[in-house]
């Protein structure tokens, strides 16, 4: 039975379908059919079924999917190990980071770790969706705030804090003596973020509760931005997305959000061994190395 065809039934079986193994793995689907084919008639037995909407497996393919799967992982986790081991990190490396993280900051450290380990085939994918590093085939993926997960280890790698900011023209309104305590004001907003949303601004003079009254709803925060320094209205947004804009005046920020400080992990599976390649990515992701 020849062990790659083996590897790639497991990995269609995995991920539900030839897509999904294909995206994970980067490998066409034209190439995982005809492994798969190749194994089925290596066996003599069908393995999938042809046809279905979704994947199906025949009951020889559960039956082997099943009494493989962790040898296949034993396998692989052989292979990490010896190459955790190797003095040079070498091989590909897949990670997956927020937009905003990967855009303002990860773009420069990505650009220091290809040139400092040539032979690492580095490859980042900023997406803000919660990506799975097993199911989704990555080494790292970059969270913010995470909860607590035992299929995860990694380390805090960055603080962040989300200001309320405006472009000079638009001024923070006083409160009227006798109004609500909710301040409105006119704002930029994520599509994600709720109707009946309320900014806990802290100042100064303690905590201000403003009413975003939404002038323009978007899809990425990157588009907030802009639509903010064009004078649009206020928008909460994180520090690192904007404390350039804040230093040199393009901005203004009212305040900070209240509640706990924002935190931005780098997590990977606790079922792998940590490789060369990522512990030499984790390295330069170290807090003292990590700036905006």
């Amino acid at each position: 039975m020849d062990l790659t065809s083996l590897a790639d039934f497991n990995a269609v079986a995995l991920h539900g379908g030839f897509g999904p193994a294909s995206r994970a793995l980067d490998r066409p689907k034209a190439t995982l059919s005809r492994r798969v084919a190749e194994l089925e008639e290596d066996l003599g037995v069908r393995l999938i079924e042809r046809g279905a909407r979704r994947l199906r497996l025949t009951e020889e393919g559960l039956a082997l999917h099943e009494r493989t799967r962790g040898l296949m992982t034993e396998i692989q986790e052989a292979g990490e190990a010896v190459a955790s081991r190797a003095p040079v990190p070498r091989g590909r490396l897949r990670i997956s980071a927020p937009v905003v993280f990967a855009h303002v900051l990860l773009c420069q450290i990505a650009a220091r770790f290809a040139l400092a380990y040539p032979q690492v085939e580095l490859e980042i994918i900023a997406e803000d969706r919660v990506a799975d590093p097993v199911e989704d085939g990555y080494d790292l993926v970059i969270r913010i705030n995470p909860p607590h997960d035992e299929q995860l280890v990694g380390r805090r790698i960055l603080g962040d804090e989300r200001l309320v900011v405006a472009a000079p023209t638009l001024s923070i309104p006083s409160m009227p003596a006798g109004e609500a305590d909710e301040l409105q004001v006119p704002a930029v907003v994520s599509i994600a973020a709720h109707a009946d949303l309320l900014w806990n601004m802290r100042t100064e003079d303690g905590v201000r509760v403003i009413k975003p009254m939404p002038m323009l709803r978007m899809s990425s925060l990157l588009m907030v931005r802009e639509a903010v320094l064009q004078g649009v209205g206020a928008a909460l947004l994180p520090r690192l997305l904007v404390a350039q804009d804040v230093a040199t005046g393009r901005l203004v920020c009212w305040g900070a959000e209240a509640g706990p400080p924002v935190e931005i992990w780098a997590l990977y599976s606790s079922r792998r061994l940590l490789s060369a390649k990522v512990r030499a990515f984790m390295d330069m992701l170290k807090p003292d190395s990590v700036r905006f």
